[in-house]
């Protein structure tokens, strides 16, 4: 069986500017099969045609909470409650598991100094070792697609991701990332990926859980169920150091 592994970020994974109000970096990545992808592809389209009469529409989680677009619509309440109860419900049924890296930049820069690596090729390693570790026991194969940004940043990523592919990590020999990672890509949000566009619908649940964990979340109580888990510890729920 065939897996598709989806990556988007939230926050600057810079540490020269770091918000100290907010000094988090996160990527959160999705890990679906094939059939359930295409089930995925089918209701989003089926929800954006219901609520927009146009399947083109991104789903952008800043552009939905702040009514931008096509989003405006959402100013009516009703229409609201609405597209956010479909929303949650398509999210809940289908079979999807998360997995996500928090990189505390404040605690990581004082803990690490001038060591301390990019915060997005260390989320990359982190991921890299919970993918191969919640597949091992499936002998899949996995192929990889990452949010596209910058050309400088991509290419850096990539030469990260083809040292540890072609190396190791400390928990992951090479032979492992072989057996199981195929394929590895950037995608623009922009071309409408729907993969793209759940893993940005997943990530902002999890970064308002971080800022207020006493607060009543839905969004995050349904992802909870599909973050990944190994011996009823959230695994696929990491915050470093």
């Amino acid at each position: 069986m065939s897996y598709h592994f989806y990556i988007d970020e939230s926050w600057d994974h810079s540490l020269t500017n770091v918000n100290w109000d907010f000094p988090y970096f996160l990527l959160c990545w999705i890990l679906i099969t094939e059939e359930e992808n295409k089930k995925l592809i089918e209701q989003i389209n089926k929800l954006k045609y219901d609520f927009f009469w146009n399947t083109n529409v991104i789903l952008h989680s800043r552009d939905i909470r702040k009514c931008n677009w096509e989003f405006k619509i959402l100013f009516d309440l009703k229409v609201k409650e609405e597209f956010y109860n479909r929303l949650n419900t398509l999210i809940k049924n289908i079979d999807f598991q998360i997995i996500s890296v928090w990189i505390r930049k404040d605690d990581y820069i004082k803990e690490y100094w001038k060591s301390a690596e990019n915060p997005y090729q260390l989320s990359l390693s982190y991921m890299l070792e919970r993918l191969i570790l919640c597949t091992d026991w499936w002998s899949n194969i996995v192929e990889i697609f990452v949010e596209k940004r910058w050309k400088k940043e991509d290419r850096n990523l990539l030469e990260y991701y083809n040292m540890i592919y072609s190396t190791w990590t400390y928990y992951v020999k090479s032979e492992r990332f072989k057996s199981r990672i195929k394929w590895f890509d950037f995608r623009w949000k922009y071309k409408n990926d729907i993969w793209i566009q759940l893993a940005d619908l997943c990530a902002y649940p999890l970064v308002s859980y971080i800022r207020n964990k006493t607060n009543t979340n839905l969004a995050y109580d349904i992802l909870k169920e599909k973050i990944y888990q190994k011996d009823w510890k959230l695994h696929g729920f990491k915050i470093h150091p």
